[in-house]
């Protein structure tokens, strides 16, 4: 599979940072620190525009050590980037922490997952075939 990429960023291209690592790194695109206070969320530029295949999404996800470390998490996560959509990737962060954290500029802020997807053909029914589980949900199986 190839992903083609536009980078209009001063940034590296994003990559793996790992062998088996799942999701491509990916950089913000700033001209200058911004600082989100607690609670607050910002769209952060990357500079990076895709095109995918037919059948394919970008899923953008948190990093892990920003989100513990620091409270700094992706705020529709996963977001999803269509393989039709041509303008740039944004993120949409938001601090999760009780103190102001800065984005430095090219600071790693989310990880691009690239997912094989379906699109179904729907068939509306009047019901649905019988399981065992039926309808329980939302800790019917219980937490032990």
């Amino acid at each position: 599979m190839e992903l083609r990429i536009i980078n209009k960023s001063n940034n590296p291209l994003p990559r793996y940072e790992s062998a088996q690592a799942a999701g491509l790194d990916i950089r913000c695109h700033l001209p200058a620190p911004i600082t989100l206070q607690p609670l607050e969320r910002k769209l952060i530029p990357t500079g990076l525009y895709i095109e995918l295949p037919a059948g394919y999404e970008a899923q953008i996800r948190p990093r892990s050590g920003l989100a513990l470390k620091r409270g700094l998490t992706v705020l529709n996560t996963p977001g999803t980037v269509d393989a039709d959509y041509r303008g740039e990737v944004g993120v949409i962060l938001i601090n999760l922490s009780g103190e102001a954290q800065t984005i430095e500029p090219g600071e790693r802020i989310c990880q691009m997952v690239i997912a094989r997807h379906e699109q179904p053909e729907l068939v509306e029914v009047t019901e649905l075939s019988e399981t065992e589980r039926g309808a329980g949900g939302f800790g019917h199986s219980g937490v032990k």
